[in-house]
């Protein structure tokens, strides 16, 4: 087949009305290339950066398709935290103090994703997430050998390690040992995004990468036989057929702007009132690989939080639901909290605090929906039942007092009676608290980013990564962040890596 600079003739390639993600065009319809590569990959975030410079650092002539004017996708909205460790500890880790064990970071992820773990993929991201980090920073990447020790969602400091999951909360204190290992590039404030894709994509461009922008992938072009050569894009207000020699990477977000798959496939995320994504998370990657016989995986999970600290002195205080019950242990993890929270009966979630430790959240956006010097009054105010009310309060306060929590175990560190005045947070979703969501859901792929059918089978010349796979994380109520932009960047590197080994289609 040969390689013209002119858009295709077909009538198949009139007009983008024609074309739907999760049609492939088939290859014997295709009588005109626009251009061949080796590999094209639709989206240039972290995946998609990562991925391209792997793959051309392996020889291969690399396109991007990227729908925006500019590269960046989610990873750019993002503070660019990222979850590594083990073998040793990074350098941060071990300059900090910490002396990180490989199975520990194993098991620890495993139990927190529960029976959605991907053994494999988890085996893998623990074993190579130390050369991960010396990758990044080969890159360009800046952390500071510095720790940030307040419980926090994000450091806001330059400062780099922090916990950023539910290592020191149980059960997961006991099943391996607690170690921080998120790691935040060596910037100030909510800035680490826009760092981390401006140096990848400073590495991308040094490689001679083709990046095509403002140009959205259709479809997938496809053999009688399921093999995969190339994709379909509109660019220039026309639809132009490009193949690929080795494959085609779908890195191309998740599917949290798209109502419509949201409402098929994970409706529990519509309690959330902040989606967490670019415009171009629309599912498009994830259709186009279904429509190419991919099996989905997950598509019911989501990252899905109520950010109720900072300030740390919140974890003092108790949730409790509707009945005036306590459900969780306080001091977990912000989207693990929110998790087991959906899952009550009756409307109404309320944080209950002393007046000595509450100070105004920075991100939670709750009203307090009522005070009182006794708990009744308290009650009577938010429209709990006092008498469960006070049995919770009054049980807590017994235990706390004796630095036990023999419901929940929640840490000594964060054990205290609640004693009067008191406070109420609403913190129920709809009431205005702030409730950050976005999917976890997507393909199913091999550790090596190959995209599979129902049947387990490798789709050819087919690969996903980042948030249009189905990858480490899995669950809100197992979630750490930096989770998703460890994934994103490391499974688009061993998906790049895989992809210039595959055999030429010349």
């Amino acid at each position: 087949m040969s390689v013209l600079g002119a858009v295709a003739s077909d009538p198949m390639t009139a007009s983008a009305n024609e074309s739907h993600p999760t049609r492939p065009r088939r290859l014997a319809d295709v009588d005109t290339w626009f251009f061949e590569t080796d590999v094209a990959i639709v989206g240039f975030g972290g995946a998609g950066a990562c991925a391209a410079i792997e793959a051309a650092d392996g020889g291969c002539q690399v396109a991007i398709f990227e729908v925006a004017s500019a590269s960046g996708g989610s990873t750019a909205l993002s503070s660019a935290e990222v979850y590594m460790g083990g073998n040793g500890g990074t350098r941060v880790q071990q300059a900090c103090g910490y002396e990180d064990s490989t199975e520990d970071m194993f098991n620890y992820i495993m139990a927190a994703q529960g029976d959605l773990a991907d053994e494999a993929k988890i085996r893998l991201y623990c074993e190579e997430s130390r050369n991960h980090f010396d990758w990044l920073v080969s890159m360009g990447a800046k952390y500071k050998n510095s720790e940030h020790k307040d419980r926090a969602i994000m450091a806001l400091t330059d400062d780099c390690l922090l916990y950023t999951g539910n290592e020191k909360s149980w059960p997961f204190r006991d099943i391996a040992k607690p170690c921080p290992r998120g790691h935040n590039l060596e910037v100030e404030g909510d800035n680490g995004g826009p760092m981390l894709m401006g140096f990848l994509t400073e590495q991308v461009e040094k490689r001679g990468v083709r990046v095509e922008y403002n140009t959205r992938a259709l479809t997938l072009i496809q053999d009688d036989e399921g093999i995969v050569h190339g994709l379909v894009v509109r660019m220039d207000n026309a639809e132009r057929n490009v193949r690929t020699r080795k494959g085609v990477l779908l890195a191309a977000g998740g599917f949290v702007m798209n109502e419509e798959m949201l409402a098929k496939y994970a409706p529990r995320l519509a309690q959330g009132n902040i989606p967490v994504g670019n415009p171009g998370d629309t599912g498009a990657g994830i259709l186009m690989g279904q429509g190419a016989g991919g099996a989905l995986l997950h598509m019911g999970e989501g990252f899905i939080s109520v950010p109720y600290y900072p300030p740390s002195s919140l974890t003092f205080g108790i949730f409790v639901n509707a009945q005036g019950q306590r459900f969780i242990n306080e001091d977990v993890y912000h989207s693990r909290l929110m998790d087991h929270a959906l899952r009550q009966v009756g409307k109404g979630i309320y944080l209950i605090v002393s007046h000595d430790d509450y100070d105004h959240p920075k991100f939670l956006n709750a009203e307090i929906a009522g005070t009182g010097e006794t708990i009744e009054e308290m009650a009577e105010e938010v429209g709990l039942p006092a008498d469960n009310l006070r049995h919770t309060v009054d049980y807590y306060n017994a235990h706390a007092a004796r630095g036990d929590d023999p419901l929940f175990h929640k840490s000594a560190e964060w054990l205290k009676p609640i004693r009067a005045p008191y406070a109420a947070l609403d913190c129920t979703p709809g009431s205005g608290v702030i409730n950050p969501y976005f999917t976890l859901g997507g393909l199913d792929t091999l550790p090596t980013g190959e995209v599979l059918t129902m049947e387990k089978e490798v789709i050819q010349g087919l690969y996903a990564a980042g948030r249009t796979a189905c990858g480490v994380p899995r669950r809100a109520e197992g979630y750490a962040s930096g989770l998703s932009v460890g994934d994103a960047t490391f499974f688009g590197r061993v998906a790049g890596k895989q992809m210039a080994l595959a055999v030429s289609r010349d």
